[in-house]
């Protein structure tokens, strides 16, 4: 099941995505996509929602979405993706031993569809395309293999930096956490539609070219051990996001890679869970 959040004339409202007859429909729900997440009774009365939809529900294309969960805490991976290497090396050789993890603050989500506004200061804006693990049951303390039961879904996150800023000191925080540097959705797919998230296609296209394009089957530390790792320290609540890191660029888009501006566009695209564009515009555009 996907499921939104609604921007409505009366506020924020939980939503499911149908596909009928080929068109993406919405049906509203009670309460808020945490809630469907975490509440099996909630979940049930959505399920029937879903089934019972008919081509009278909205167009999704007609409505305006907000990012679908509003995470009480956004917690980042830094490298997880191994990179190529050559034949008859060992892939695992440099694997560190423990993630990096790091923190993005609440003003950095944004909607689906929110262009991101380069800030003056910013000199050298770079995308990262990733999955993002939404938590669907509280989780402290949880062991490796029962990490998975406390993951409630997946969405899309783009972790937009400013790698200038973010040289300027050990600790990241100035470089992650613009306003509006974590364009989050456009839907949260539940875990049962995903069958396994060390098996899905990551790929990132800018300028009509794909820049980034690898399976989650090569990182180095998996889903199941991210949110047993973190619980082991944070109690992980009910609509916290993960986000589980960016595969490196291909040779030939680091190579020639700018950075981003206004008027620029990234889609990041992955296999099961749908496609997140992010537009770019200057802090004028975005007071025109």
């Amino acid at each position: 099941m996907r499921l939104v959040t609604l921007r409505t004339p009366a506020g924020l409202r939980a939503a499911a995505v149908v596909d009928i007859a080929g068109v993406d429909r919405v049906v509203e729900l009670a309460g808020t996509v945490a809630d469907v997440l975490a509440d099996p009774g909630a979940r049930a009365v959505a399920e029937t929602a879903v089934s019972a939809a008919t081509d009278a529900a909205p167009a999704l294309a007609d409505v305006e979405l907000d990012a679908p969960v509003r995470p009480g805490k956004l917690l980042c991976l830094g490298y997880n993706y191994r990179g190529h290497v050559p034949d008859g090396v060992d892939p695992t050789a440099s694997d560190p031993e423990f993630p990096d993890v790091f923190v993005k603050t609440p003003n950095t989500i944004g909607g689906p569809h929110d262009p991101v506004i380069v800030p003056d200061a910013a000199t050298d804006v770079d995308y990262e395309g990733e999955i993002a693990v939404v938590i669907g049951r509280r989780a402290r303390g949880v062991a490796l293999e029962d990490a998975l039961e406390h993951v409630g879904g997946y969405t899309i996150l783009n972790d937009v930096s400013d790698r200038a800023w973010q040289r300027r000191q050990s600790q990241w925080a100035l470089g992650k956490c613009s306003d509006g540097f974590a364009p989050l959705g456009p839907w949260v797919v539940t875990a049962d539609d995903v069958a396994d998230p060390q098996d899905l296609l990551v790929e990132v296209v800018r300028d009509g070219v794909v820049t980034v394009s690898q399976s989650t089957s090569t990182t180095i530390f998996s889903v199941a051990f991210v949110v047993h790792y973190l619980s082991q320290i944070m109690t992980l609540e009910v609509g916290d996001v993960i986000s589980t890191g960016t595969p490196q660029k291909l040779p030939e888009a680091n190579d020639s890679h700018r950075p981003l501006a206004a008027g620029d566009a990234v889609t990041i695209r992955i296999s099961g869970l749908g496609a997140l564009t992010t537009t770019f515009i200057d802090p004028l555009g975005a007071s025109a």
